[in-house]
């Protein structure tokens, strides 16, 4: 067990910094860097935040597509080999759902301002 500050919020101290107090005072090449910075910064704070999760629901998709268990790297590799195989395709029952879950959740933590993941969380409230 770690103390406070957690990870999380020593990346959003250090963010915060740079936007509010670093950025403004910089110009042309630093300032785009710093721009950088933070935004790598806000990917590290949304991983924090949602990694635990989301691989524990893409750990139980492939264990349905699968029938196994293991590191969510080995499932990943595993579901490569039956798809590059033939032995599981768009008909797959659940493989299509997986495939979007999982795009829409590293769209959560690298991309939750593109307007194409906005469009598709819509979908999926309407639905």
């Amino acid at each position: 067990m770690h103390d406070r500050p957690s990870a999380a919020q020593l990346v959003a101290a250090v963010r915060d910094f740079i936007e509010r107090v670093a950025q403004p005072e910089l110009r042309g090449h630093s300032a785009f860097h710093a721009r950088v910075a933070a935004n790598a910064l806000a990917i590290v704070e949304r991983e924090l935040a949602l990694a635990a999760g989301q691989d524990a629901a893409e750990r139980e998709r492939l264990r349905g597509l699968l029938g196994g268990d293991g590191p969510l790297e080995a499932q990943n590799r595993a579901l490569c080999r039956e798809l590059r195989a033939g032995r599981i395709g768009l008909g797959t029952p659940g493989l299509l759902e997986h495939l979007r879950a999982t795009t829409l959740a590293k769209l959560a933590v690298d991309q939750p301002g593109y307007s194409g993941y906005r469009r598709a969380l819509e979908r999926d409230r309407d639905r």
